[in-house]
């Protein structure tokens, strides 16, 4: 089968690969109808992470061509959603709402890569989401969005406390950022800030739920998101980007006993960072609270 690989950074090829088997009785093998890069495609890319000949892709959906015998929760011939990472759906992590730190869990970027005509993804049961019946073409690129930036953004949402009375503010206007926005409107925000300089993005967020646009960023950012909220900052926040940058800026907009999702894929974890001026794990000091998911 043909697959993508980047050999290092810059250097990406469409290879032949050996075609997926069934290893382990928990496994499926699906064909994939559609699969996307993602912005932490990026990183290995500009060579910020290493890259060493590395299988790309993590965002797919695609039909069940076999199973294991173990497999219960979906049959060949289904259409399926993948997630991003793998996860058995039954350990107590998993039953916890955690499933990207599943016992079991892989990155399938890393390891399986879903930028090819087929893949192997082990703990079917866990990972793949069969729909009702094979959708129409034109729904394709919206269910390939719930493989990762979907989940990603409602979870930011969910961890910055997004809901009716809040303000939120998304430092981000990526594909996740967007639909963090989308999360915030759906969980019953009362204003939504999107952070933006791009138009086409800016009228998305919009049509997603923003209230407000503001282009700013750094310390502008910051004090523009104080002036539209009192001098106090945003109950809630959500980091999107995941730059050093980006991240302080999130901190800076939340306000004093606020929330803070951060979700930006990171080459180093805010939650350990030596140089952050403001900790954001100390909330009986009145700083913003923060829960995220920091690759590690």
């Amino acid at each position: 089968m043909r697959g993508v690989v980047m050999h290092t950074a810059g250097d990406v090829r469409v290879e032949e690969r050996e075609d997926p088997k069934i290893i382990e009785p928990t496994d499926a093998i699906v064909k994939l109808t559609a699969t996307c890069i993602c912005g932490s495609d990026l990183w290995p890319y500009r060579g910020i992470e290493p890259a060493d000949h590395q299988v790309m892709g993590h965002e797919y959906v695609g039909v069940v061509e076999e199973v294991g015998s173990a497999v219960k929760n979906v049959k060949v011939g289904d259409f399926v959603v993948g997630s991003f990472v793998i996860s058995d759906n039954a350990c107590e992590i998993c039953q916890a709402g955690f499933q990207s730190k599943c016992v079991h869990a892989e990155f399938v970027a890393q390891t399986i890569g879903t930028q090819a005509e087929k893949a192997r993804i082990p703990h079917a049961d866990g990972t793949l989401v069969a729909t009702p019946g094979h959708p129409d073409p034109e729904l394709i690129p919206a269910l390939l969005a719930a493989s990762d930036v979907l989940g990603t953004g409602w979870y930011a949402a969910v961890a910055a406390e997004a809901g009716p009375g809040k303000t939120v503010a998304v430092v981000g206007d990526g594909a996740v950022g967007l639909m963090a926005v989308l999360a915030a409107k759906q969980l019953g925000a009362e204003r939504i800030i999107a952070m933006s300089r791009h138009p086409e993005r800016q009228k998305l967020a919009r049509y997603y739920g923003a209230t407000d646009i503001v282009e700013e960023r750094g310390e502008e950012g910051i004090a523009k998101i104080k002036e539209l909220t009192n001098g106090l900052g945003a109950h809630s926040v959500i980091e999107a980007v995941g730059t050093q940058e980006s991240f302080m800026q999130a901190v800076g907009a939340t306000r004093g006993g606020g929330h803070l999702g951060y979700v930006g894929v990171n080459t180093t974890c805010p939650s350990r960072a030596s140089s952050c001026s403001s900790p954001v794990s100390t909330p009986w000091a009145g700083r913003p609270r923060c829960a995220g998911s920091c690759p590690t």
